[in-house]
């Protein structure tokens, strides 16, 4: 094989590199270049014009990188070179002029993820079949691409248009053919025609062969016999799957490789070699000018999580939301992203809680302050400290103690300070009867809150789910085995750049699972029930939110709600709320003592009824 023809091209920006590379490697290079407008450094022979576009080996430069008064030549004879806009000197304080003038979601993905499809497609050149794990909404972005980039034809795997037909049972019409049985007899037709320098692409690999190793579908079992059959294993591969769906182990090892693509890098790797912020290479001129972004601005917190078609529909989201205002900041910025993910989530919502709802406990929430400044400071380690930022701070909370003492309402301020979206999810909504649905259910919770980022997963009732792995052999206790074991996997898998918690809140922290309770894992905060301090705040801010004024017989009510949690203190000021809303009954020291007394009985009858006087 002849070796490639070197060839220098100049762009006017760093997008227009994938979309030459996206081209089909047949098509004529003059063709190509002068269709995305590229300029040449040295002419090209009137016989290397019509060269398919895999003979050359492509060098890129951007137009603003050269020097001043570079002679440069069109793609082919007729083409005039463009000529470059006016260039201003940036104002002051300015966002920085390196954002690209316009940026499409497919060329949002392709320069992000630049790393990933380069090494995706080295391993096809070398025949090495590749499984890719991505959001659905990425795939229709990266099949192709990494196919052509690898200088191979793809072969897609798409069902037809028309229902399959099937022949009739017993006289009996049959029932149409189903998509994934479509599907498969479309796969068996590319495996018997598929040719050398072809790929095979299967963009849902886990909607076509999905399920647990030990509950396959019939369809399963016959695309594994498939892919692993003679013709089937001579085939170079590319497939994807979702994180948030299993892929049996045994179809998965039929790739020699998998890689996993997931939210939006920090840094950006342009084709010259240099690195951007990626809130700077993704994000366009007129977007950052109306947000008044600068490259030191600490928004990557916010975009971490999205995957790059994400991130640009929200920013589209933001700069329609705030087109009106010529005075956006970076802060309205942040926040209408934040709500954008919430919306996006039919779970995910932005809690609304701060530290001074919440009366008492200084000390918890000295330290849970502590521990947040930790994080956020983290991200400003030096880079030979960059390794430790993981083992700074642990990966979540476990609040413990009495029912009513404001666990969840801890959680809720936590995600505030985050400046995260929340999702609380009760213990027992995870569980499941059947194998596996536990362990997926986790999955998605966390894929999800990957996406959402920075967010908190609340696990309400923690030790329903997180309850200590025992060694017996009913089914029970393999799916709560299961389940614990799907949680450490999921949080020792946290990368640093996407900020996540996972908060636990249970009245028996006995009974949670002791790897879980590692320093690295959950830091554990006992909620107790409020001293005389803590009540004295509680009372102050239930009484400022249902408006009931208590001066003068305040410190009294302290005194009469010894060993009461916050939630009964809370249902005492809705009680005379109510009753003087709607019953005329103003909030006197006698009404109050009235329902003091009610309460101290409702109390007394709930104790006997547990049995304990």
């Amino acid at each position: 094989m002849s070796e490639p023809i070197s060839l220098r091209v100049v762009i006017e920006q760093p997008e227009t590199r994938v979309d030459v590379l996206g081209e089909a490697p047949s098509a004529p290079v003059a063709a190509v270049l002068a269709r995305h407008r590229c300029m040449l450094v040295e002419p090209l022979r009137p016989d290397q014009a019509a060269l398919p576009l895999h003979d050359f080996d492509l060098e890129f430069q951007l137009r603003s990188d050269l020097t001043p008064g570079t002679v440069l030549h069109p793609p082919a004879a007729g083409v005039a070179p463009p000529q470059p806009p006016p260039r201003r000197p940036p104002e002051p304080g300015a966002p920085s002029p390196r954002h690209p003038e316009r940026i499409t979601e497919e060329q949002a993905t392709q320069l992000a993820h630049g790393v990933e499809i380069e090494a995706a497609a080295s391993l096809l050149r070398a025949d090495q079949s590749v499984l890719i794990t991505c959001e659905k909404i990425l795939v229709p972005h990266l099949a192709e691409h990494i196919v052509r980039r690898a200088g191979r034809d793809p072969r897609l795997l798409e069902a037809d248009g028309d229902q399959e037909s099937r022949p009739p049972v017993a006289g009996f019409p049959a029932p149409p053919a189903t998509l994934r049985q479509r599907l498969l007899s479309r796969l068996r037709d590319l495996v018997r025609e598929i040719k050398d320098r072809q790929v095979l692409v299967v963009p849902h690999l886990d909607l076509l062969g999905g399920g647990q190793d030990g509950a396959l579908s019939n369809e399963s079992r016959e695309l594994i016999e498939l892919l692993y059959s003679t013709h089937g294993s001579r085939c170079v591969l590319l497939a994807f799957a979702d994180p948030s769906l299993p892929v049996p182990e045994v179809l998965a090892s039929r790739f020699s490789t998998r890689i996993a693509i997931e939210g939006t890098p920090r840094l950006v790797r342009l084709h010259t070699g240099d690195e951007l912020p990626s809130q700077t290479a993704l994000i366009t001129r007129e977007e950052a000018a109306h947000f008044s972004v600068r490259e030191n601005t600490d928004l990557y917190k916010f975009l971490a999580g999205l995957s790059p078609v994400r991130l640009r529909q929200a920013m589209r989201y933001a700069h329609q939301q705030h087109e009106g205002n010529p005075q956006a900041t970076v802060a309205e910025l942040r926040d209408t992203i934040r709500a954008f993910k919430a919306q996006q989530s039919s779970s995910f919502e932005i809690p609304d809680v701060s530290w001074d709802d919440i009366g008492g406990y200084d000390d918890v929430k000295a330290a849970l302050e502590r521990t947040l400044h930790i994080m956020n400071m983290s991200r400003a380690l030096p880079d030979e400290d960059q390794h430790l930022r993981a083992e700074l701070t642990p990966r979540g909370f476990v609040f413990y103690g009495p029912p009513g003492t404001g666990k969840t309402l801890f959680a809720k301020a936590v995600a505030n300070k985050f400046n995260a979206t929340i999702q609380i999810v009760s213990g027992p909504e995870v569980t499941n009867k059947f194998v596996g649905e536990g362990e997926r259910r986790i999955r998605e919770l966390f894929a999800e809150a990957r996406r959402n980022a920075p967010s908190v997963i609340v696990f309400d009732e923690f030790d329903s789910i997180a309850a200590r792995r025992g060694s017996g052999d009913d089914g029970g206790s393999r799916a709560g085995n299961a389940m614990v074991a799907q949680i450490l996997t999921e949080m020792d898998g946290f990368r640093p750049d996407v900020q996540m918690l996972v908060i636990g809140t249970t009245n028996r922290l006995e009974l949670i699972d002791s790897a879980l309770l590692r320093p690295s894992r959950f830091a554990s905060f006992p909620i107790d029930l409020p001293d005389e301090y803590a009540r004295r705040d509680i009372i102050r801010v239930h009484a400022r939110r249902y408006r009931i004024p208590v001066d003068g017989f305040a410190e009294a009510l302290v005194r009469a709600t010894v060993d009461w949690n916050g939630d009964e203190i809370r249902a005492l000021f809705r009680d005379a709320f109510v009753a003087a809303k709607y019953e005329g009954r103003p909030p006197t020291p006698t009404q109050l003592g009235e329902l003091v007394g009610r309460h101290q009985i409702s109390r007394k009858r709930e104790h006997v009824g547990r049995g304990r006087v």
